[in-house]
C-alpha cells in the first residue's frame, strides 16, 4: 500500500528497483525514535512494517500480500477534501499526498486494481541488491511454486496475493452494475497469479453485503462507516459470491470473512454448511485472514464461558465469535491472529500489563496478549472435542492501519516473537493445559509454536492453493 501510494506522487504506478527509492517494494524504513513515540501515543505506524527487505532480514520467506484500492470514505471524511483532510489522512496512511488526491477523486476502483496488480508483477523475479545482500520475490501461480523455490533457498520472497474488500470489482461504485461486476471477476481469474483468497467486505459499504465497525481512534472519530454498517447479503452480493467461488469462470478463489457484519458473517457460513445446499460435500475453508477472537458465545447469545481469557477480549463484532471458531474449524478453516493491540485486547488488559524499560520484558508481556488468543482456540476447540492447534497462523495485518504489539513493531521482530510465545506455551502446557486438555491435545510447545508460525498456513495452502 505504502510505496504503491509514494508512486503516485513520482511515477504513477512504477514499481522502483531501487531500493532506495520510495516508490519500490523493497524500500526499507526502520521505525527512528520520533516515528516510534508517535506510534506509541496515537497508534500511527509512519514507518513500514513489510516491505520486502523488512522480510528479507526478519526471515520471512512466505506472505500473504493483499491488493488495496484504498476506498474513497477515508479521504471523504468530516474533514472534508481540503488539504487538512490531505494531511491528516497521509499522516495516518503514509501514502503520499498524490495518491490521497487521486482517491478522493476516484470511482473506478477496478482499474486502481489491475494497476497495483502490475505494480506487483514489476519486480516478480527481479534481483536486487540490498544491505543485507541480493534478494528477490516472486509471485505464487500456486503451492507448486512455493514448493519449486525450496526451503534451502534463502535470497528468495514468495508472495502469495490476496484481494482485501471487493469494492474493487467496480468500475464505478457510485453506480454498481452487476454485469460489470461478473465480467472483472472473470477478468481476475484470467491473471497470471490469481488472487489465493479475498476479503469480502472492508472499511466501507461495497453493495455486496454488510461490514463490521472497524475503524477507531483518530481515524474511526473522522471517517463515517455508517452507510452499510453491520446489514447481510445483498442479492448482488450473493450473485458476486457464487461468482467468486466457481470453478466454471476459471479457477476457485476462496473467501475470507474478516470485516464481514456478524449477520453477514453468520449468513455466509450457512450458505457453505447447508447439508442440503449449492456447496455441500465440497468442503469449503472459512478463512479469517487476519483476526482475533472476542471471546463471546454467539452474535445471539453475548457470554464469555471461557472467562480465563475471553475476559480480556475486544468484545466488538469486528472480532470473532466462539461458534464461529468451532464452525471454522469444522470445515478445516484457518484464522491468522492480528498483531494489532487494539484487536486482541481490550483497553483495560491493555493498561494492566506491566511495564519496563528493558526490552526482553516488554516482548514478555506483549507476545502474553497474543499467547491469550493461542490459548482460547485450543480450549474452545478441546470443550468441542476437536484438535486444538491445527488451525491457527500469524495474520499480521503489517503495513495496514494497525498499532502493532510493542516489541514487535515489523516483521523483521517476529523471529522474537516466536521465542517469547514459546515460552508462554511451555508454562501453560505444563500448568493449566495439563489439567484442562484432553490428552490428544497436550502437544510440545515448539510444535504450538512450529504449527502458529511455520507449519499450519503451509499445509492450508498445500491443500487450498491450487
Amino acid at each position: 500500500m505504502k510505496p504503491y501510494g509514494k508512486s503516485f506522487g513520482i511515477d504513477r504506478g512504477r514499481n522502483s528497483q531501487n531500493v532506495k527509492d520510495r516508490n519500490s517494494i523493497w524500500y526499507y524504513d526502520s521505525p527512528n525514535l520520533f516515528e516510534r513515540a508517535v506510534q506509541m501515543l496515537v497508534g500511527v505506524c509512519k514507518f513500514t512494517q513489510a516491505d520486502c527487505t523488512t522480510l528479507a532480514y526478519g526471515n520471512v520467506r512466505v506472505v500473504c500480500a493483499s491488493l488495496y484500492p484504498i476506498e474513497r470514505g477515508f479521504f471523504r471524511n468530516k474533514l472534508g477534501t481540503g488539504l487538512l483532510s490531505d494531511v491528516a489522512a497521509d499522516f495516518a496512511t503514509s501514502v503520499g499526498d498524490g495518491r490521497v488526491d487521486y482517491i478522493q477523486g476516484n470511482a473506478n476502483y477496478f482499474e486502481d486494481l489491475v494497476r497495483e496488480y502490475d505494480f506487483y508483477a514489476q519486480g516478480h523475479n527481479q534481483t536486487v541488491t540490498t544491505d543485507g545482500g541480493e534478494f528477490k520475490y516472486i509471485i505464487a501461480e500456486n503451492f507448486a511454486s512455493i514448493e519449486a523455490i525450496g526451503e534451502t533457498n534463502q535470497d528468495t520472497v514468495v508472495l502469495v496475493l490476496s484481494i482485501e474488500g471487493l469494492h474493487v470489482l467496480h468500475n464505478d461504485i457510485d453506480n454498481p452494475n452487476l454485469a460489470t461486476v461478473l465480467d472483472n471477476i472473470r477478468a481476475i481469474k484470467q491473471w497470471r497469479h490469481v488472487p489465493f483468497f479475498v476479503t469480502f467486505a472492508h472499511h466501507f459499504n461495497n453493495h455486496f453485503c454488510g461490514h463490521a465497525k472497524s475503524l477507531f481512534g483518530i481515524i474511526g472519530s473522522k471517517a463515517d462507516q455508517s452507510d452499510g454498517l453491520n446489514g447481510g447479503f445483498t442479492d448482488m452480493g450473493r450473485e458476486v459470491m457464487h461468482a467468486i467461488l466457481s470453478n466454471q469462470n476459471g479457477k476457485r478463489i476462496h473467501i475470507d470473512i474478516k470485516h464481514m457484519s456478524a449477520p453477514a458473517r453468520r449468513e455466509y457460513i450457512r450458505m457453505i454448511s447447508d447439508p442440503a445446499g449449492q456447496y455441500a460435500g465440497q468442503n469449503i475453508p472459512i478463512i479469517i485472514s487476519h483476526g482475533a477472537c472476542n471471546g463471546l458465545r454467539s452474535m445471539d447469545e453475548r457470554i464469555i464461558d471461557i472467562k480465563e481469557t475471553g475476559a480480556t477480549f475486544l468484545t466488538d463484532d469486528i472480532n470473532i465469535y466462539d461458534d464461529e471458531i468451532i464452525a471454522l474449524s469444522r470445515s478445516n478453516g484457518i484464522i491468522g491472529i492480528q498483531l494489532d493491540e487494539r484487536r486482541i485486547a481490550d483497553k483495560e488488559t491493555i493498561k494492566r500489563l506491566k511495564h519496563s524499560i528493558w526490552i526482553s520484558k516488554i516482548r514478555h508481556y506483549r507476545a502474553a496478549l497474543l499467547w491469550a488468543q493461542v490459548q482460547h482456540i485450543a480450549e474452545l476447540l478441546d470443550k468441542n472435542d476437536l484438535f486444538a492447534w491445527g488451525n491457527i497462523a500469524i495474520g499480521s495485518d503489517y503495513d495496514g492501519i494497525i498499532d502493532p504489539l510493542n516489541g514487535y513493531l515489523t516483521q523483521e521482530t517476529v523471529v522474537h516473537l516466536e521465542e517469547y510465545v514459546e515460552r508462554h506455551a511451555f508454562n501453560y502446557l505444563n500448568g493449566r493445559g495439563k489439567t484442562i486438555l484432553r490428552t490428544y491435545n497436550q502437544i510440545s510447545a515448539d510444535e504450538v509454536v512450529q504449527r502458529l508460525f511455520h507449519s499450519n498456513a503451509m499445509a492450508f495452502m498445500r491443500k487450498h492453493f491450487v
